[in-house]
């Protein structure tokens, strides 16, 4: 009975995403481009899907601009803008990755259909169609977004960080509509990507006094020693390691099983199991209550909706670039 019951709220909780994300909450609409430009999504897919055959690393670069370009000024694609103090100039956005794809896309869709589709939406239909991609889920991406024509690098210094508390990061979401819950989902893409070892190090070595490796207490012990072989102290602070140990290229909740685990490699990702809240709602993810659980894949896409509509200009607002890195 207990696993009848829980199936039934998944199937209702399908059923009433399915329904919502047919309207944004903004003004936007899924299906936007059906008589302007029918084959704008099959064009972004196509583009994103060769790009990622090439180099799969696109994939979380994708998903994490987005994040960016929202959590600045709203989903108008400002992060794509180029200039010498544009949002992708601003510390937080130097290692972003994935603009060829954006602008790859754009190019065929100028040619197909000249003036309609917007950057934002090419990047809003570019991540869910890279998410996929890496076997995560899929989900209606209303569209209807229209660019926007500020980009500025100062812009983004409140975007969350990595050595964010908890409090902090639930602040920064809550600024923009979103919940705790939204936080740990939209937190939960890091199943899939990598960060740089300047990025964490510090955790490792003399963080604390209080144990023998010096490395911060939240890090389960056996781990220390891994993560110090990967990023050694003095070492380069570019290398790359895995935000998901074991699992960095599919998206699962394995991501939220290694916070579970004390293998959070970002602090702040780490400090979501250390907070009573934000724990049950990684508790929930991985099934530990079951008469509450929560499919990840099914709210990932929930999350991912409500997050795409944050402050999307619309109507006559904005515009339509005829390149994503400059204005018209």
């Amino acid at each position: 009975m207990a696993r009848r019951s829980v199936l039934l709220v998944l199937i209702a909780s399908t059923l009433a995403f399915a329904a919502t994300a047919v309207m944004g909450q903004a003004g936007t609409r899924v299906g936007f481009y059906s008589l302007t430009c029918p084959r704008a999504e099959a064009i972004v897919r196509s583009t994103v899907t060769s790009h990622f055959r090439s180099d799969p690393a696109v994939a979380p670069g994708l998903l994490r601009m987005h994040f960016h370009d929202c959590f600045v000024q709203g989903c108008d694609g400002s992060v794509l803008l180029d200039g010498p103090a544009s949002e992708r100039t601003a510390p937080a956005n130097r290692n972003l990755r994935g603009f060829e794809v954006i602008d790859d896309a754009k190019t065929q869709l100028e040619a197909a259909c000249p003036g309609v589709v917007s950057c934002a939406d090419i990047l809003a239909l570019a991540t869910r169609d890279a998410v996929v991609l890496t076997n995560g889920p899929s989900w209606a991406v209303p569209t209807g977004r229209r660019d926007g024509r500020r980009s500025q690098a100062t812009d983004a210094a409140n975007l969350p960080g990595f050595t964010d508390s908890v409090d902090q990061q639930k602040q920064k979401f809550a600024d923009l509509g979103l919940s705790a819950q939204d936080l740990v989902t939209l937190v939960g893409g890091h199943t899939i990507g990598t960060t740089a070892c300047q990025f964490f190090s510090y955790r490792l070595y003399n963080f604390t006094t209080g144990t023998a490796s010096g490395a911060d207490p939240s890090i389960d012990p056996s781990f220390v020693s891994s993560l110090q072989a990967l990023c050694p102290r003095n070492g380069d602070g570019s290398r790359r390691v895995d935000l998901d140990t074991g699992s960095s290229g599919g998206f699962d909740t394995s991501f939220f099983a290694n916070l579970r685990a004390g293998k959070g490699i970002l602090e702040s990702d780490q400090m979501l199991w250390t907070d009573p809240g934000t724990r049950a709602v990684v508790q929930r993810y991985l099934f530990l209550r079951v008469a509450g659980a929560l499919n990840f894949n099914i709210e990932f896409g929930r999350s991912m909706v409500k997050m795409g509509n944050i402050g999307v200009k619309t109507g006559s607002d904005g515009e339509i670039r005829k390149k994503c890195s400059a204005v018209n």
